[in-house]
């Protein structure tokens, strides 16, 4: 389904809105919840990928379609490769065949796992066969994606003498790293991150009854950071819950947006957006490790006429779609010049943003949500908007309850 943004103005200049668990962490804390049941979880994202995570840990087929689930799907192959006695067929969608596996399965089959591919080497769908996995040692290149690392230490506890992860090179995406491990240590998972060498522990006890509520998502707040940059001064959007001191990379917001011109007030476990002033002069960010609000950057520097250089964005063309070709694609459609690296981004500063552009989403829930805010400039039209759902479903009802004109 397509919607047109009409042009918009915040009319309530301090708005509320409450957002969903964070993607990220739900999805550790459900794997978590089905190698540790004893734990409860609140707040858990309502989010495709989430719900998907949730089906595919209850399920007993042995098909289990994870569809366009990033994430699910290499955390699932680190947990399936652990189901003792349980085969398992882990496929998804089109663009998901097409999403390197290999690093992954090669470092689990290194600890002892037995997976193969059911179609082209390297890509799902994969057919695994859980076992008791007994050695200990891994190496890995420390600049690939985080969530291969992080689905290793997710079973590392329920692996017979733990895990000792080598990571090898510069280490990228440090952030979801000690999340991961935060959530471990949460739940009393013992672990260590000293140079490049990360152990976890095993952990053969049951751990105490405990309920764990999920903090709100930094990704999906990224877009109100951007509706806020790009109001008069004065305007205010609190948005629920999050916490000052985050576990999620993309907390980095806060300070990323003073540049825009965008202060951020916490209060209890809710946190005020509120524009302060003008834009900053020309932006230079490295986002290695906050790769998923360059989308967001880019559009709100679009919009102000700001020009910006980003960096870091290698993971960036393996996500749903590549962000970067995605990205330059439709800024170029809406009137801006954009240059891009195979892992950079580069904006030149642009007064001209075009009226009723078509902006392609790309089967990309961030493509749909970064571009949103630009209805606070000019018309616009969003193709296949509901792909939203993937990690944040009420995305334009909630733009709709602080001021934006939307038709179907």
């Amino acid at each position: 389904m397509n919607i047109t943004l009409h042009k918009s103005e915040i009319t309530n200049r301090q708005s509320e809105v409450a957002i969903t668990g964070s993607k990220s962490e739900s999805n550790r804390l459900l794997l978590l919840q089905a190698l540790y049941p004893e734990f409860k979880l609140e707040n858990v994202s309502n989010s495709d990928d989430s719900n998907l995570m949730t089906n595919a840990l209850s399920s007993e087929e042995k098909i289990v379609d994870i569809h366009h689930a990033g994430t699910a799907m290499r955390f699932l192959t680190a947990y399936f490769s652990i189901r003792e006695g349980r085969e398992t067929i882990l496929t998804g969608s089109k663009r998901m065949k097409e999403r390197p596996i290999k690093i992954l399965v090669e470092a689990l089959k290194e600890l002892g796992a037995e997976i193969s591919y059911e179609e082209n080497e390297g890509y799902p769908p994969i057919k695994l066969q859980g076992k008791k996995l007994t050695k200990n040692k891994v190496s890995l290149q420390a600049n690939v994606s985080s969530q291969y690392i992080s689905a290793l230490l997710l079973i590392a506890s329920k692996l017979e003498n733990g895990i000792e992860l080598t990571l090898e090179g510069e280490i990228t995406s440090v952030p979801y790293i000690k999340m991961t491990l935060a959530l471990l240590d949460e739940i009393g998972i013992e672990s260590s991150f000293i140079g490049n060498t990360i152990i976890v522990k095993p952990t053969t006890n049951n751990q105490q009854p405990k309920t764990l509520t999920v903090e709100s998502d930094w990704s999906s707040a990224s877009y109100y950071f951007s509706i806020v940059a790009l109001c008069q001064p004065g305007t205010e959007i609190t948005l629920s819950s999050y916490k000052e001191h985050s576990l999620q990379g993309d907390s980095s917001l806060v300070e990323i947006y003073k540049h825009f011109g965008v202060s951020t007030i916490f209060n209890g476990n809710s946190m005020t957006l509120k524009k302060e002033g003008n834009e900053g002069k020309p932006l230079a960010l490295d986002l290695v490790n906050a790769p998923d609000i360059a989308q967001t950057i880019a559009v709100t520097c679009f919009a102000l006429g700001i020009s910006c250089d980003l960096t870091g964005l290698h993971t960036l063309k393996i996500k749903e779609t590549d962000r970067l070709v995605a990205l330059k694609t439709e800024i170029e459609k809406l009137g801006g010049e954009v240059e891009i690296t195979d892992k950079s981004l580069h904006l030149s500063a642009s007064k001209t943003i075009k009226e009723m552009v078509p902006i392609a989403t790309y089967n990309d829930h961030r493509m749909a949500m970064a571009f949103a805010p630009l209805a606070l400039k000019t018309n616009l039209i969003i193709e296949d908007a509901m792909v939203v759902s993937k990690s944040y479903p009420t995305f334009w009802d909630d733009l709709e309850s602080i001021g934006f004109q939307i038709s179907k």
